[in-house]
């Protein structure tokens, strides 16, 4: 098992906007990140990440080929270059592929988003925290969902549960991007991810239970307007996010828990279309004799996530608005955070809603790594201490603040 004596050593896997963000932001802390790789099935991707760090930082990471599908290539490079963590920032398909590893190797892992079947668009953190008592008997940790939402969200829960609330009782996640990218419809992540995401069945977590609600593009679903800090009144949907099942699972006392998106009319037109024509499916299809998925066509048409800050402007606003009781009163806090797209490019050459993720990955990495979080299993990142991590937020670009807010309604 590694140890915070010798940390230094990060393995990033991945190199799509996220990972470009991390591998930058571990560049920027020599202190703790001595050494960096950065692997992903396209090595002129790492190349570019790696140039871009050299040019702007004057150190040499390393990078390598490597297929996130293959657990034997996966524990051999893992093996060669002796990292003291992984950070997965691969597709939610290779979740457990990468945990595999790790348990070969005997090295910690890190991730910003649960699995998910090929297969199926459906997650759940059920088939990582099955990975409990091996990566425990492994004297290794696992620490799961190191982003923004999940992550950062997260970890303003237990902060506010520690600092500001007796006991939480209604906790509604608010993520806006307000900002404007120049094309007719993009997603600001992996596009074959993201569509699947918005396009379920929508569930929160209230009185003990799961409600389920329309998806955003059905008949039925659940939004409304909020007006957010700095980006202003916004239709604000209400989506299922995977941050909501392991706080339902670790917050005491939680009565309701809710996650809000905002989408514009835009966005939802197409996607309703682009779903009507059958370009959403996830299944094979038959076509001139190969076969095909159409959300893997359709991804290869859009416009690549990590393209998209050259045009982008404005801002994201995120965080959690949680009421409660603190020394026999009822209260209501609001906890977010203000990115601006224009500063995140300026800064690694990404938008911000892969900065607002990678900053969080860096800073779980480093908390691992130095071993201020420790401990041995499969943890959700809300089940350490929430201090270190906010301090780091605010010193590594991603500042937040609290005020006072009204409760949202239970119906909208």
């Amino acid at each position: 098992m590694n140890t915070a004596k010798n940390h230094g050593r990060i393995l990033i896997i991945g190199a799509g906007g996220v990972a470009t963000v991390a591998a930058h932001k571990c560049a920027q802390v020599p202190e703790v990140f001595r050494e960096i790789m950065i692997a992903s099935r396209t090595l002129s991707r790492c190349d570019a990440i790696r140039d871009d760090i050299k040019g702007r930082y004057g150190r040499d990471i390393q990078t390598a080929r490597v297929d996130a599908d293959n657990v034997p290539e996966l524990a051999a490079l893992i093996g060669s270059f002796g990292p003291d963590a992984v950070l997965n920032l691969a597709l939610p398909y290779q979740d457990l592929h990468i945990m595999d590893a790790c348990l070969e190797t005997g090295v910690h892992y890190i991730d910003t988003a649960n699995y998910e079947p090929p297969d199926e668009a459906h997650f759940e953190y059920s088939w990582q925290w099955a990975y409990q008592q091996r990566f425990r008997e492994k004297g290794i940790m696992a620490l799961l969902g190191s982003g923004f939402d999940p992550g950062v969200t997260n970890v303003f829960t237990s902060y506010a549960g520690k600092h500001l609330f007796d006991e939480i009782h209604y906790l509604d996640i608010l993520d806006c991007n307000a900002g404007t990218h120049g094309h007719v419809f993009a997603t600001n992540f992996n596009p074959e991810i993201n569509i699947r995401e918005v396009t379920q069945a929508v569930r929160h977590w209230e009185a003990g239970n799961w409600v389920e609600t329309p998806a955003i593009i059905e008949e039925g679903s659940v939004h409304f307007g909020f007006d957010y800090p700095v980006a202003g009144m916004k239709e604000s949907y209400l989506l299922y996010h995977e941050e909501l099942e392991s706080l339902a699972r670790n917050v005491k006392g939680l009565k309701r828990a809710r996650f809000w998106m905002t989408f514009s009319e835009n966005y939802l037109t197409h996607l309703k279309v682009l779903r009507n024509v059958g370009l959403t499916r996830i299944d094979e299809v038959d076509y001139e004799g190969c076969k095909i998925v159409p959300i893997r066509f359709l991804k290869a048409l859009l416009p690549e996530p990590a393209s998209l800050g050259t045009q982008y402007t404005g801002k994201t606003v995120i965080g959690n608005i949680m009421s409660g009781i603190k020394d026999g009163e009822t209260i209501t806090r609001y906890i977010y955070n203000v990115c601006d797209h224009e500063e995140a490019f300026k800064e690694t050459g990404t938008q911000a809603i892969a900065y607002t993720t990678g900053v969080p990955a860096m800073i779980g990495s480093m908390l691992v790594l130095t071993g201020v979080w420790r401990g041995p299993g499969v943890h959700n990142i809300e089940q350490f201490d929430s201090d270190p991590f906010m301090e780091a937020l605010g010193k590594y670009g991603l500042p937040w603040q609290v005020i006072e807010h009204a409760p949202l309604p239970d119906r909208v």
